[in-house]
């Protein structure tokens, strides 16, 4: 699938909503969703922030344009939009930090016909914020996505692999995110997650920021790698000689849990659904309730979790659809990226020659990353 092809595809899918909703226009502001309808473009200067640098405005005959102030326009221009048909609206730097709403106003200007326009983030007066659709209509990945995605999954998952099998005992936690950090961006991408913890943090915190603490048994590496907006996670673990035997008990049943996800992950499957799927699987692994110490993952794409599997999620899989599954049971958390199709789910973030547990569910042996001992 051609750039433009895929762009297209997007915009015919937000024309869509934009006529259903009976709107003049769709803003895009966020970050993500600048990325998404772009194909791997990007509006970021400050990433503490959901909001972009530049705002795309889709009006309802199909026209787009681009605001943004004048610091920004001739690059979004020449670098993220360019050959996609986008008109600049600039305006200067002091009037957006002056008027809230000068935006939508702007937007609204472009609009003859009177009608409301909707937004993926609060844009002030009567601007629908329709971000839950928008989202919906970002969750189905195009074929040029799918192939991104694998390349990024592949590329992460053998840049963590490498980069753990350096390790050694003594250096701290914060040394450890620094060489996961430097290790993806030696492949282009940008950790926007970097979790590690060394022995008895493993066991205390589910979510473990990095400390000035130096392993020296056990340590668990959890990225979430970005590239061209798309964000793909993994957790690796690695030991010190020879492996706890509770250590690889729990792996094996976070593994099991993993496993039963990835079989239960086919389109029109309910996030509810999974969630009580991966909770039955852990009883019969031997560790019911560990369920409730933490979520299980979930659909991913242009966020970390696009959404999250929970007794009340009625979100369902789309094909073809992302998932990153991260099963815990306290002491040890199995974390593989996939892409779910028709015909079953594909792991994307494996690490080569990485010790993996093989789990056989609904006759297809599954094979999840295991504990490396250095």
């Amino acid at each position: 699938m051609s750039l433009s092809r895929e762009i297209e595809e997007k915009t015919e899918r937000l024309l869509r909503l934009v006529s259903k909703a009976g709107l003049g226009g769709l803003l895009i502001n966020s970050q993500p969703n600048f990325s998404w309808l772009t194909a791997g473009g990007t509006n970021g200067i400050d990433l503490s922030r959901e909001a972009g640098a530049g705002t795309l405005f889709l009006r309802h005959d199909g026209m787009r344009f681009v605001l943004a102030n004048r610091i920004e326009i001739d690059r979004l221009l020449t670098e993220e939009l360019a050959g996609q048909s986008y008109q600049p609206v600039e305006f200067a730097w002091e009037e957006e930090k002056g008027n809230p709403s000068l935006i939508a106003d702007m937007a609204r200007s472009l609009v003859t016909e009177g009608l409301p326009l909707g937004s993926d983030l609060p844009s002030g007066g009567d601007v629908r914020l329709v971000d839950g659709a928008i989202a919906r209509a970002r969750y189905e990945l195009t074929a040029a996505e799918v192939d991104r995605f694998k390349a990024l999954g592949r590329d992460a998952g053998k840049a963590i692999g490498d980069m753990a099998r350096k390790l050694e005992p003594g250096v701290t936690e914060k040394e450890v995110a620094r060489s996961a950090i430097d290790a993806l961006a030696a492949v282009g991408a940008y950790s926007v997650v970097t979790l590690v913890a060394a022995d008895d943090r493993l066991k205390g915190f589910r979510h473990p920021v990095p400390t000035d603490l130096q392993w020296k048994k056990v340590l668990m590496i959890v990225v979430c790698a970005r590239r061209g907006g798309l964000i793909a996670s993994l957790t690796r673990i690695v030991c010190d000689g020879a492996m706890p035997e509770a250590l690889g008990s729990r792996t094996r049943g976070s593994a099991f849990v993993n496993a039963r996800l990835f079989d239960g992950t086919k389109p029109g499957v309910t996030g509810r659904e999974l969630y009580e799927l991966a909770a039955l699987a852990y009883s019969e692994a031997g560790f019911s309730g560990e369920e409730h110490l933490h979520h299980q993952g979930g659909a991913t794409g242009y966020h970390t979790r696009d959404w999250v599997a929970h007794p009340l999620t009625t979100e369902k899989v789309q094909n073809p659809q992302a998932f990153a599954w991260n099963p815990s049971i306290t002491g040890s958390k199995v974390e593989e990226t996939c892409i779910a199709f028709e015909d079953g789910i594909e792991i994307i973030t494996a690490t080569p020659g990485w010790p993996s547990i093989p789990i056989e569910v609904g006759g297809r042996a599954y094979l999840l990353p295991g504990v490396l001992s250095l």
